[in-house]
């Protein structure tokens, strides 16, 4: 299979992370978005949706959106239980992910490093909202070591690229250790 990303990219580390994790093999498809490597007919073609990351299974099916990809590597894995209510709490994690972290944290991130402003020209109701999603996984770490299950799932992983990178877009996670200790714990678990 190809994996078509970009390396800096939280979306598309996690995919990786899932699939070294479970130990597929793959060839990475370096894409720039910034030179609109998504945006060319023969990208379009195999991905509609013009994003990254992507995959394209060896009997040329294809599939995009980072949860989709990783729900559907990790399936039959210790990543995604089969019991339907633990696999609705990883649903759980992985909708507000990208509801409710990604587009505040990333998107800051994304301010900070691709476009070069300073950390107090970031957009004040992002930061907030940031600081609420980082404030609630703080909360719901409290006496837990992973979010959705008692074990490490696709929810951790779907959560720590960007959480891990959070300081590239000015959020300080010191005074989170619940936070900072999950961090600790979903590396480990992944050998990085």
């Amino acid at each position: 299979m190809k994996i078509y990303g970009d390396t800096a990219s939280g979306n598309c580390q996690k995919v990786c992370l899932v699939a070294d994790y479970l130990g597929l093999t793959y060839d990475w498809v370096p894409i720039d978005i910034t030179k609109g490597q998504t945006r060319t007919p023969e990208y379009l073609a195999k991905f509609p949706q013009g994003q990254v990351p992507a995959i394209e299974f060896d009997d040329g099916r294809c599939l995009s959106q980072s949860n989709a990809i990783m729900r559907y590597l990790a399936r039959g894995s210790p990543l995604l239980p089969e019991d339907a209510w633990a696999q609705a709490k990883i649903d759980e994690w992985l909708f507000w992910e990208q509801y409710s972290h990604e587009p505040y944290i990333a998107v800051c991130r994304f301010q900070m490093l691709y476009q070069g402003k300073p950390r107090a020209a970031r957009e004040a109701w992002r930061v907030e909202r940031g600081e609420k999603a980082f404030d609630l996984m703080e909360g719901q770490l409290v006496g837990r070591e992973w979010l959705a299950t008692g074990r490490f799932t696709i929810a951790d992983i779907a959560l720590l690229p960007y959480s891990r990178l959070a300081h590239e877009g000015g959020f300080d996670l010191s005074g989170r250790p619940g936070l900072t200790a999950w961090i600790s714990r979903c590396e480990n678990a992944l050998g990085a």
